[in-house]
């Protein structure tokens, strides 16, 4: 009896299948041209794979010799731009076996012996995740250092402090930057539970329940760095956890990265003239010839939206995936890949941007006079007397409203002024209305008296050095 001739396999999985895949799935299926720049955490792995399985007997020494020989080739022809990407092999992991393939014969056919394409992947995403968030974390001791350095120029330095962008009570701009070291602080232990999370090893899980190979997961570990083994062969295949993990931590480090730019933004406005930036991260008009526009601060905020848009991706990407593996798990690589790259490229830009900002100290001492600052230090001086606070609270807002009605500050006002609204007032009150008064009174830790923040300064230079 004659039989049917059958498509010549090209796949790895292609027995099992009667005709092609169509070129318009092929491409639409297909992660080659964006999961290939895992290509040195898929050979790191494949490595620790091989030596492993020569260890345990499974595969013999020539083999593990050959394997690593063509590894090497294919390393170095992927360094030199000339490794063929080939749509048709899907992904970086069938890429780079097809090719060891052809120049090792049987032992590349054997490298995948007791592993799937989902635990490798899985340890893939992870080694590259792993090594993303320690650049991330470098760029990140960047920009707080440069942070730093520029508040050590200003510990003295007057500006607002702004609740409901209204001017509110004296600090110092060294103080003010104070607050994004410590948000920053805190998205560095975030990022750093997140890869201490990431580094378990997967790989040994198999497609989804293990393999019956005696393989040795730990000595896997071990070559590859991994601090533990995923405990569960299905969990270990299936979840991307970490991944979202990551994408959080990133949506919480460009928040705040946002935060500061609308801060420069707005400093940077002729009606405001806190600061300017360095002409480098600014743009002009290609109609105002008097424009400066402050290009790179908007762009954080909009990149911002942007990483936000990729960890509510990957939430929704696993939100509704039963156990164990499912093809939808490709998606969580562009995602995530960008989010990597966002983040990275925008604490550089930013710690360098730090270095560029111009402090203009004037214009910050004369916006305080434009919001009676030091209200609320003419209240504490008349309790600090024996005035219930809210007595006091009730006495400054009237002198305030009289000052405004003047048009000028309450440091302004008479001492027989001051006193009409407390009998408690004397001379001595001029001390408290003035702006160094203020900063000076707040002289405890996490105050903005100057010497506080300068003590301040140098505690978080320890921590960042410990770090």
């Amino acid at each position: 009896m004659s039989h049917p001739s059958q498509p010549e396999p090209t796949k790895a999985w292609s027995g099992r299948f009667s005709e092609p895949v169509s070129e318009l799935v092929k491409r639409y299926t297909a992660s080659v041209f964006f999961d290939r720049r895992m290509w040195q955490q898929d050979i790191r792995g494949s490595l620790a794979h091989a030596t492993m399985l020569a260890r345990q007997g499974i595969i013999g020494d020539g083999d593990l010799a050959d394997i690593r020989r063509g590894m090497a080739q294919i390393a170095a022809e992927i360094e030199a731009g000339q490794f063929n990407w080939n749509l048709d092999d899907e992904d970086v992991h069938l890429n780079i076996e097809k090719r060891l393939t052809a120049l090792v014969g049987d032992a590349g056919k054997r490298l995948h012996t007791g592993r799937s394409r989902n635990d490798q992947v899985a340890t893939d995403i992870r080694l590259w995740l792993r090594d993303e968030i320690d650049v991330i974390l470098a760029r990140l001791g960047d920009f707080q250092g440069a942070l730093l350095d520029l508040a050590a120029q200003h510990t003295d330095t007057a500006m607002p402090g702004f609740t409901h962008l209204q001017v509110a009570q004296p600090v110092t701009f060294g103080h003010h930057l104070l607050a994004y070291f410590e948000m920053a602080q805190r998205d560095r232990e975030r990022l750093v539970d997140c890869r201490r999370r990431t580094n378990r090893l997967p790989l040994g899980a198999a497609a989804l329940a293990g393999t019956s190979f005696p393989i040795d997961r730990q000595f896997v570990a071990e070559q590859l760095g991994f601090e533990a083994v995923c405990e569960n062969s299905l969990d270990a295949v299936s979840d991307r956890d970490f991944a979202i993990e990551f994408c959080a931590a990133a949506s919480l480090v460009m928040t705040h990265l946002s935060r500061m730019s609308e801060e420069l933004i707005l400093w940077m406005s002729p009606r405001v003239g806190f600061i300017d930036l360095a002409d480098r991260f600014c743009t002009g008009s290609s109609i105002m010839p008097q424009k400066k526009n402050p290009d790179v601060p908007e762009l954080v905020r909009g990149k911002t939206g942007r990483v936000n848009g990729h960890l509510v991706a990957l939430l929704t990407l696993m939100k509704g995936q039963p156990l164990a593996y499912n093809k939808d798990n490709q998606e969580d690589k562009e995602p995530l890949f960008d989010t990597a790259d966002t983040l990275r490229d925008t604490l550089t830009i930013f710690a360098d941007m730090m270095t560029g900002i111009r402090v203009k100290p004037e214009a910050m001492r004369a916006a305080l006079r434009q919001g009676f600052a030091t209200a609320t230090d003419l209240a504490d001086w008349l309790v600090k007397r024996g005035l219930p606070f809210r007595d006091a609270h009730e006495a400054v807002a009237r002198a305030v409203r009289m000052a405004e009605q003047k048009g000028c500050d309450v440091s302004d006002l008479t001492l027989d002024e001051l006193k009409s609204f407390s009998a408690l007032v004397d001379e001595n009150v001029f001390a408290v209305l003035t702006v160094d008064g203020s900063l000076a009174a707040r002289d405890h830790i996490g105050g903005t008296a100057p010497q506080q923040v300068k003590a301040a300064i140098e505690r978080a230079r320890a921590r960042l050095a410990a770090d």
